[in-house]
């Protein structure tokens, strides 16, 4: 065994913990970043998560016609793995580059509140560090379903990005966004694709009208769509599984597919980390406890991104570096209830984001409200969707009556994903409905929508 002495050892390539690592040794610290795998160098996002999902969600829709649906997929698989390679290499060299930075590539776990092993096949090193970051951010969860975990047609969504073969048939359990994401691409490569999910709606966090438009928009897209469907087993049966679940009125059904995605939520990854031996708390989901500072019950150890039980956002954990930064550099004024209208986004086609309150929520305040709600195709001072062939999708507004404040905006359309940002930048800055409602805005442009949708608010 041999010995390691740092200021910080981060666990875990991820977002947060990299760019405080960064940080940290631009200021002279000694920092240990340990990654259990080099195919992981740059965190989830980078290698099974955002960026190669979206990379094959941009090939899905952009894709030549005249390609049959699974060469287009297999082009789109290899030119995202060329893609991910690439940014796991520059996110390496961004630390490995730093003179007081080293970059060790195995299994950590703590030995005492300072103190990590580190194993890498035969070979142990002890990390020693004043200061201690958990980025080991969480999996893909299974829940005891009878066949479930022995079937070798069910895969998870890291499993299914590492194939460079479309499945022809695609089962996809879950309602929630990565179901929808991977329902939605799937279905444009040409797969033919059925979505089972347990609740009586998908997306059960969106108002109704919203998961209409978006189930509507996934059905014409060639999706079956199952809601209310519990799901009882799974079974291989040649070369295809069988599906096995009970319909919202409590009747038996199958569906049939060469591949079955089990997209039914994430587990913060903690197992192996031996946090007891550090006295560090965790919940009943395995996510470590923190407080708004991101300091788990021993002081001097951080918890940034999925690890620590908050949104599962690459941007959320950008930020939780700020905080740790702030922490650990600044006045330490920095916390987690800093946070205020943070967006998010769903990338089924066209995408699907939000900020702040759904018109549910809302309304659950007590507050007067002006709400509009405005179809993408009915908006005739918006031509950008009809420019792109793609005026499917809704917007939504909710302001409170009295104040002029928007209280949350929902974007089912063309560039969501981009607009959206404009409006969580204006509820931060205190921009009002009326002030959205008068900008000037590029034209032709999604922007310009703000002009049309708070011009149509009308009291709830």
């Amino acid at each position: 065994m041999t010995d390691l002495d740092v200021d910080l050892a981060v666990i875990g390539f991820g977002k947060g913990g990299k760019t405080l690592a960064a940080a940290m040794a631009r200021r002279g610290a000694r920092v240990a970043m340990i990654e259990q795998s080099d195919r992981m160098y740059g965190g989830t996002c980078i290698n099974i998560g955002c960026v190669p999902t979206k990379a094959l969600v941009h090939d899905a829709e952009n894709g030549s016609p005249d390609v049959p649906g699974p060469e287009r997929y297999r082009r789109a698989a290899e030119r995202t793995d060329a893609l991910t390679t690439l940014l796991r290499g520059k996110n390496f060299a961004m630390l490995d580059t730093l003179d007081t930075v080293t970059v060790i590539t195995g299994t950590a776990a703590f030995a005492d509140p300072h103190t990590l092993t580190v194993r890498a096949g035969d070979d142990t090193l002890r990390v020693t560090a004043r200061t201690i970051v958990v980025n080991t951010g969480a999996d893909p969860e299974l829940p005891p379903v009878p066949g479930l975990r022995e079937s070798g047609r069910v895969v998870t969504s890291t499993e299914l990005l590492a194939r460079t073969e479309r499945p022809g048939e695609l089962v996809v359990l879950g309602g929630g966004y990565v179901a929808v994401e991977f329902a939605s691409m799937h279905a444009a490569f040409g797969a033919r694709v059925t979505l089972l999910a347990r609740g009586p709606r998908l997306l059960r966090s969106e108002d109704d009208d919203v998961v209409a438009t978006a189930t509507e928009i996934l059905t014409g897209a060639g999706v079956t769509v199952r809601t209310g469907a519990t799901v009882t087993g799974v079974e291989d049966d040649g070369d295809v599984a069988v599906v096995t679940y009970t319909d919202q009125d409590g009747v038996r059904r199958t569906a049939r597919g060469d591949t079955v995605l089990a997209a039914l939520g994430r587990r913060p990854h903690t197992a192996g980390l031996r946090l007891d031996a550090a006295g560090i708390e965790t919940d009943a989901r395995g996510a470590v406890v923190v407080d708004e500072h991101l300091r788990t019950t021993q002081p001097h150890v951080y918890a940034v991104g999925d690890v620590n039980g908050g949104p599962q956002y690459t941007y959320v954990s950008l930020d939780d570096h700020r905080i740790v930064l702030d922490d650990l550099t600044g006045e330490g004024r920095r916390t987690t209830t800093d946070r205020r209208a943070v967006a998010s986004a769903l990338f089924m086609t066209p995408p699907l984001a939000r900020v702040g309150l759904t018109e549910a929520e809302a309304r659950a305040t007590g507050r007067p409200l002006l709400v509009a709600t405005r179809r993408v195709a009915d908006m005739a001072t918006v031509p950008r969707a009809r420019i792109v062939h793609d005026p499917r999708g809704l917007m939504k507004a909710v302001v409170d009556a009295e104040t002029d404040e928007i209280l949350g905006v929902t974007m089912l359309s063309h560039d969501a994903h981009e607009t959206i940002n404009t409006v969580a930048l204006a509820m931060r800055h205190g921009v009002t409905a009326s002030e959205m409602r008068d900008e000037i805005y590029t034209h032709p442009s999604m922007t310009e929508a703000f002009n049309d949708l708070f011009a149509n608010l009308r009291p709830a």
